[in-house]
């Protein structure tokens, strides 16, 4: 007798729903149960779901193997009992039993795969939603009170839950670390440290034309280490990020990455020096009583035309020279850099934005959301894999830059041959 498969759209709830009514003698029992409130809803979907799919493993095996019966089976392949396994279901890994089928020549490939049971594994949807929750600030300790712990059909642990994790945050990182920017006309390149734990790692994100924030890569190691400096901008230049576009670097200040600018872009590239690191290495210097003094002379200096400005700046540091000379020697140290942006003649609200390293501190702000349950970091592996899920997690809630309809300006003053000298300065 042939049997006729009607395949229902997925979304077609109310036509699957008439087949099971009609066709539903068997759910009377659990129509029962649930009206005697003997079963919650939660267990009879439980329960239902994983006898759905155990049924749908039963059809898939029956197409390799043939329907079940008692005897020798005529075909090549023949069933072997049932073994428990398990596949993804939504935030779950489903605990049921199947089919097992055996090749009839035996051996050590002996053992045939069941299509539907092979399709359901190699779902990877379970590893990107662990990754979204675990990046919303749930340790892998706390996972089973998010996850529902219904009977058997729950089958995450902590371990399993870390697992599942390495692999998705790996495959994340490797994203990452291919990403390519052929198409994407870079105009800043930002770049300062993360901390995790005793670990730093050095961050590039980068703002095109439009004003468009993109993460450009990451490499374990601090910003004064000029080998992981060098390492992470030569990486950007085999991903297209071509040394032939000028572009205006904004940085924490650190030598080894301003050598590494120059190395692997070359000296024509503009490098604005961060003036939020560079107050904060001032008032380092300095007792408390002074700090809002300096820093507000600092602010408004900055604000200036580069020569006034400058002047203003010096005149404070031969104010502070006799009773704080570090603190003078301090501000004074890579001074041009700081009015780099001054120098090149770019509106004032386009200034606030390129001014800076807050566009990577910002976006770390929400790596640190995104990680602050962890508590050990084992290795650099663990932080790299870590950092790169959780910054392209942040990278989806990336606005454009403040003063992004002015970057024309910023275009037109790298592009500008003049400019060229005037800022070479440094």
């Amino acid at each position: 007798m042939s049997e006729v498969y009607q395949i229902a759209d997925r979304r077609d709830t109310e036509a699957l729903s008439r087949y099971l009514s009609e066709n539903g003698q068997l759910l009377l029992p659990m129509v029962e149960l649930i009206e005697q409130a003997q079963i919650v809803v939660d267990e009879f979907i439980d329960v239902l779901g994983r006898a759905s799919l155990e049924a749908v493993l039963e059809l898939s095996a029956q197409q390799v193997a043939g329907p079940r019966h008692q005897g020798k089976a005529g075909g090549p392949v023949r069933r072997h009992g049932r073994q428990q396994g398990s596949v993804c279901l939504s935030t779950q890994r489903v605990r049921l039993n199947k089919p097992r089928l055996r090749s009839k020549n035996g051996g050590v490939e002996a053992e045939v795969a069941i299509p539907a049971y092979q399709a359901m594994q190699d779902d990877t949807s379970l590893q990107a939603k662990l990754a979204a929750i675990l990046m919303s600030g749930v340790s892998t300790r706390n996972y089973e009170r998010v996850v529902p712990q219904m009977a058997q059909s729950c089958g995450i642990s902590k371990s399993s839950v870390s697992r599942e994790f390495i692999e998705a945050s790996a495959q994340q990182l490797q994203a990452l670390a291919e990403r390519r920017f052929d198409t994407v006309d870079l105009l800043v390149v930002y770049i300062d440290g993360v901390r995790f734990g005793a670990h730093h790692v050095l961050v590039a994100i980068g703002v095109d034309s439009e004003g468009c924030k993109h993460v450009l890569g990451l490499r374990e190691g601090a910003s004064e280490n000029a080998v992981v400096v060098t390492d992470l901008l030569s990486d950007l230049v085999s991903r297209a990020v071509s040394p032939s576009r000028r572009r205006l670097f904004v940085i924490d200040g650190s030598k080894a990455l301003r050598a590494g600018i120059d190395a692997v872009f070359g000296a024509d590239n503009p490098v604005q020096r961060c003036r939020n690191h560079k107050i904060e290495n001032v008032m380092g210097y300095l007792p408390k009583e002074l700090k809002d003094q300096v820093k507000s002379v600092m602010k408004a200096a900055y604000r200036l035309e580069p020569e006034e400005g400058m002047a203003r700046l010096k005149q404070q540091a031969r104010w502070l020279q006799s009773e704080y000379p570090s603190a003078a020697a301090s501000l004074l140290e890579g001074l041009d850099e700081t009015f780099t942006i001054n120098r090149l003649g770019l509106p004032p609200k386009l200034r606030r934005c390129l001014a800076t390293t807050n566009i990577v501190e910002s976006p770390s702000a929400g790596v640190r959301l995104r990680t602050r349950r962890v508590t050990a970091w084992k290795d650099g592996a663990m932080v790299l894999r870590w950092a790169a899920t959780a910054l392209l997690a942040t990278e989806k809630q990336f606005r454009r830059i403040i003063g992004h309809q002015e970057l024309w300006a910023l275009k037109a003053a790298l592009n500008e041959p003049e400019t060229r000298e005037e800022v070479a300065v440094a």
